[in-house]
C-alpha cells in the first residue's frame, strides 16, 4: 500500500458543482416572481471535475491555467473555505491561506492592530504575536505607518503588510493565490527570498500564478487546470510546456 505520510495534501475525485439560472435575471424582483411561479430553469456546471492530486510534504507546487480554470476554487477547497460537492480531501498539517493580501483586515484599525487580528485568526497567542511584531514591521517596511489606520495605506502598503503578517510564522502548508506579483520589484524579490527559505525549511507551498517565470523559479512540480479538469501533472517545465502549447492552438 502506498505510504500516505509523504503527502501533505491528497484530493480524490474532488468536484465542485454550482447551479445558475439558464437565462439572465436582471433584478431581485424578477428573480422572486419567477421563483414563486416556478419558471426558473437552472444549468449545472462544475468549477472542478473529478480532480485527483497529490502534493508532497515540503514541496513547492504550482497550479497554472487560464482565468476561470478553477485554480482559486481548488485553493478554497484545500483551505476548507469551500466544501466540495463530491470527493475526498485529506490535509496533513495546518493550512495558512493567503488567497488575497489583506483579506480580513479592518480599514479603521491600524496596521499594528490588524497584525494582531490576523495573528489571532491564524491561532497565534498575543504574546507570540508581540514577539514577532518588529519582524513584521521590518519586512513590510512600513515604519511609523504601522500605527496609522489601514484606510490611509496605499494598495502596495496593504500588500506588504498582508504578506509580512501571513508569512512571519513558518506554516505547515502555505497557499498563495496571485500574491507574489504585487508591490514593487524590490518587495517582490524579498517575497521570493522568503519563499525560497520556506522551501529549504520543508514548508509545503502551493502557488497560483500567471507569471511563468515565478513558477519556474520556485516550483518543482505543477498541475495544469483547464475548465476544472486537471490536464497535466508533473515537472514544472514539462507542464508549462504543455500549457503553452495548448494556448497557441486557441
Amino acid at each position: 500500500m502506498e505510504n500516505q505520510n509523504t503527502d501533505a495534501i491528497r484530493l480524490e475525485d474532488v468536484s465542485v458543482g454550482y447551479r445558475r439560472p439558464g437565462e439572465p435575471i436582471h433584478t431581485f424582483k424578477e428573480y422572486a416572481i419567477r421563483l414563486i411561479q416556478g419558471k426558473i430553469q437552472y444549468k449545472e456546471f462544475n468549477a472542478l471535475s473529478n480532480v485527483n492530486l497529490k502534493i508532497h510534504k515540503g514541496e513547492t507546487f504550482a497550479i497554472v491555467g487560464n482565468n476561470g480554470a478553477g485554480k482559486s476554487t481548488l485553493l478554497k477547497v484545500i483551505s476548507r473555505v469551500l466544501i466540495p460537492t463530491q470527493g475526498r480531501v485529506q490535509i496533513n498539517g495546518k493550512v495558512t491561506p493567503l488567497l488575497q493580501l489583506g483579506a480580513g483586515f479592518h480599514p479603521e484599525l491600524s496596521g499594528r492592530e490588524n497584525v494582531f487580528l490576523n495573528g489571532t485568526i491564524l491561532g497565534h497567542p498575543r504574546r507570540e504575536i508581540e514577539e514577532h511584531m518588529e519582524e513584521v514591521i521590518e519586512f513590510s517596511e512600513l515604519g511609523e505607518f504601522i500605527d496609522a489606520p489601514l484606510r490611509t495605506y496605499s494598495s502596495g502598503m496593504s500588500a506588504r503588510l498582508g504578506f509580512a503578517a501571513a508569512t512571519t510564522w513558518e506554516p505547515d502548508i502555505l497557499l498563495l493565490d496571485e500574491v507574489l506579483s504585487v508591490g514593487d520589484e524590490a518587495f517582490q524579490k524579498k517575497c521570493h527570498v522568503r519563499m525560497q527559505n520556506f522551501r529549504k525549511e520543508r514548508t509545503t507551498s502551493i502557488l497560483v500564478s500567471h507569471v511563468m517565470k515565478t513558477v519556474l523559479s520556485l516550483c518543482e512540480r505543477a498541475a495544469w487546470l483547464d475548465h476544472g479538469i486537471v490536464r497535466a501533472v508533473g515537472k514544472t517545465e514539462e507542464v508549462i510546456a504543455e500549457y503553452r502549447k495548448a494556448q497557441k492552438k486557441v
